[in-house]
């Protein structure tokens, strides 16, 4: 080969050809583009570059305390993006050609969802090359979809990106700070606890993490690209046809989606028994669509109201065991449900300074006690509350609802009922807003002769100044220590303490009528989330003393459980002097939402979004404690689930039993476990939702007794959930009684 010919040819072709290219393309930029921009638009673009920068920098220690090493690509990108952002609002092009424009911004059009999903996944804690390919497209689509559904309605891009882009940023954004604060993703059904999340907001620190800096970042971009962007001209047949195409396009797809099972049936659906997995694994957008699908209750499948009866009877012992009863009349009844009260030591070993539940740990005596399961983790404090209260699980309920603000609209069959079936008062009482969770309504349907809330305990203007001074609890100490000098333990940081929540209690108790035996039902709120920051009027006096690590969240947890394990103490020693039979059980709602290093630590994993099905289980659990002032029978119970636990206070204090008690009792010797994550056999065989087993069947039979009381209210088998001759009564306004300690 002649090489010298070769590279004469090459050179030529470059020398000729390559310059030609270039000429045209450039001919064809000049012919076809104008970039043209203004002082106005150069003024506008450097100041918000300039704004956007000093804000990464303000912040850049958010990038660096991270452990990757791709912190630096992470922060290289922050300091970039506003450059670029910058830019793009400095230098406006116009596309001469009409069909170039055209095809532009069709192709644009069906781009920006892969940008949107970068934002929304960024915000989602995962890059979108993480994510599944079905994961991938199925996000891209349903953007795309909201796309289409703004332009059928506004015939503009500009409308239909900006819009489009503004609802996934303002719910990716909600979905970011609802894991960071409670460790769960967020679903539709949490816009039914919106007054309830509004109530405990003050309390968390938003501080931005790389994350959302980034993701807001891609928002901005997304905003400025939507601001620039104009609709083509087109003739008013193309209009009239691309409008009418995508809507119907889009209501046949939405039907077929709601209404029928073709998508269910082809996967496309919730990862319903761990929506982290799912968010993780088919990104934010794509599984929070999903999740608007289950909002409501369907009929179980081959329901037949007549056979109610049947299954609870072939459950059933026809001969009653006997239970041991206290010498003289009903005993009093006193159940408090312990915000985020739980034990970590279920997880794994540590050690710390000192014991954090000395008197829990050793309480034996007349006490029936052990680990309970329950249906949340770090948040739904009610969904406990109505599996106690009812029985019922919410395992058979859709994912991630809640019950309190979705099902509970009439009178319904409780523990409430059956205890005033047998002539006793009932009252109950939460030291905290009245709004959250819809307690109210709940509680007049289920039945309480009275109940009290904060408002019922501090004065409305003192908690409205309060929060108009930004809710912070040493300026809300300061503020109860001038309107209620006597009050010295009335707070922990800026909830009311068990301590005094227990005041509370035996003032309640003491003031009661005597004419019938007592039921009170509490629910506390000392150890509420929000334990980064401390107050005055808390000692964190436990330190974790097996990790070098700070762990900053969890010592101020563990020191609160310590508070709350005195006050209970306190309790049990004031209703040893009491001469009346009583009956205390408290027991604890949900584990806290504390740093995930410190539980991934416990659980010996390297993070927490991959564990084994009793890892899952064993962050479900919380200790139970059923005391009486009288003899029973001391037992330690391993597992139980919460659905059941308010039978067994029931059976223990010797009262009467509704059918439906007796029916949980026995389904509790064969299944001890019924929650959201799966059920573990009286054998310690733990099984998932998602297959069948050899309990198939009675979970079934469960589910569709559960939906008798809850939903077919026509058809409701009132024998079985009521004693004998009891009448729910129908005037469910109750009094909002105000309390004195």
């Amino acid at each position: 080969m002649d090489t010298k010919k070769v590279f004469n040819t090459v050179s030529s072709f470059f020398a000729t050809v390559v310059p030609k290219i270039l000429t045209i393309i450039k001919n064809f930029f000049i012919n076809n583009f104008e970039i043209t921009s203004t002082k106005k638009t150069r003024i506008a673009g450097a100041s918000v570059a300039g704004i956007l920068l000093l804000v990464v920098v303000f912040f850049n220690n958010q990038f660096a305390k991270l452990d990757s090493w791709a912190k630096w690509w992470m922060f290289a990108f922050a300091l970039i993006a506003p450059l670029i952002i910058g830019a793009f609002i400095t230098f406006t092009t116009k596309i001469k050609n009409d069909l170039i424009n055209k095809i532009w911004h069709f192709v644009f059009f069906m781009l920006v969802p892969i940008i949107t999903m970068t934002m929304t996944e960024c915000l989602n804690n995962i890059f979108i090359y993480d994510m599944t390919y079905l994961g991938f497209f199925a996000n891209y689509l349903v953007i795309l979809l909201i796309q289409f559904l703004f332009f059928a309605v506004s015939g503009s891009f500009r409308v239909s990106l900006l819009v489009t882009n503004a609802i996934c940023y303002g719910f990716a954004l909600a979905h970011c700070y609802v894991v960071l604060f409670r460790g769960t993703p967020f679903i539709p059904m949490d816009f039914f606890a919106i007054t309830t999340a509004a109530n405990v907001a003050n309390t968390y620190n938003y501080t931005p993490t790389h994350t959302i800096i980034i993701g807001s970042l891609i928002f901005i971009f997304l905003v400025v690209l939507g601001l620039k962007i104009k609709t083509p001209h087109y003739s008013l047949i193309t209009k009239i046809v691309s409008r009418t195409f995508m809507g119907t396009f889009l209501s046949c797809l939405l039907f077929l989606f709601y209404f029928t099972s073709i998508f269910a049936d082809a996967g496309v659906k919730p990862d319903f028994w761990n929506q982290s997995r799912g968010y993780r694994n088919y990104g934010f957008v794509f599984s929070f669509f999903c999740n608007t699908k289950y909002l409501y209750m369907n009929e179980p499948s081959g329901y037949d109201a007549n056979s109610i009866g049947d299954y609870v009877s072939s459950t059933v012992d026809k001969e009653e065991s006997p239970v041991i009863k206290p010498t003289g009349n009903e005993p009093n009844i006193i159940c408090i449900m312990n915000e985020s009260l739980s034990d970590l030591s279920v997880l794994g070993e540590f050690t710390t300074n000192q014991d954090y539940m000395p008197f829990m740990h050793s309480l034996t005596e007349n006490t029936v006690k052990g680990n309970l399961y329950v249906p949340v983790i770090g948040a739904g404090t009610s969904n406990t509350e109505f599996e106690f209260l009812t029985g019922h699980t919410t395992a058979f309920l859709p994912s991630g609802s809640n019950a309190y603000m979705l099902y509970v609209k009439n009178p319904l069959a409780s523990l409430v009922s059956t205890l005033e079936g047998q002539g006793y008062s009932s009252w109950a009482f939460h030291p905290y807003y009245s709004t959250g969770w819809n307690r109210v309504n709940v509680y007049n349907n289920l039945g309480f002769n009275s109940h009290s809330f904060l408002e019922n305990l501090i004065d409305v203007s003192i908690l409205n100044d309060y929060i108009q001074n930004g809710s912070n609890a040493d300026y809300l100490q300061s503020l109860i220590d001038t309107y209620y000098p006597d009050r010295e333990n009335m707070l922990t940081r800026q909830y009311v303490s068990d301590s005094y929540n227990y005041d509370v209690i035996i003032n309640n108790f003491e003031n009661r009528d005597k004419s019938q035996p007592y039921f009170a039902f509490n629910v506390t709120m000392q150890n509420h989330g929000g334990y980064s920051n401390g107050a005055a009027n808390f000692d964190e006096c436990i330190q974790i003393t097996s990790t070098a690590t700070y762990y900053n969240k969890a010592s101020k947890y563990l020191s609160l459980i310590k508070a709350s394990d005195d006050a209970f103490r306190d309790l049990i020693e004031y209703f040893q002097g009491v001469d009346e039979p009583t009956v205390i059980c408290m027991f604890g709602d949900h584990q806290p939402s504390i740093e995930t290093e410190f539980i991934a630590s416990l659980l010996g994993v390297s993070n927490i979004n991959n564990l084994t099905l009793e890892q899952e289980q064993a962050r479900h659990i919380t200790p139970f404690y059923i005391w009486a002032n009288f003899d029973i029978e001391e037992k330690q119970i391993d597992k139980l689930s919460s659905n059941y636990l308010s039978s067994y206070v029931l059976d223990i204090a010797g009262v009467k039993l509704t059918e439906y008690n007796k029916y949980l009792l026995k389904l509790s010797e064969t299944l001890p476990v019924i929650d959201t994550v799966g059920y573990i056999d009286a054998n310690n065989n733990y099984y998932r939702w998602s297959g069948s087993s050899e309990y198939t069947q009675i979970l079934s039979e469960y589910e569709k007794i559960q939906y008798n009381n809850i939903f077919d209210n026509e058809h409701k088998d009132n024998k079985i959930f009521f004693l004998d001759g009891y009448v729910m009564p129908e005037t469910l306004e109750k009094e909002s009684k105000t309390i004195e300690p």
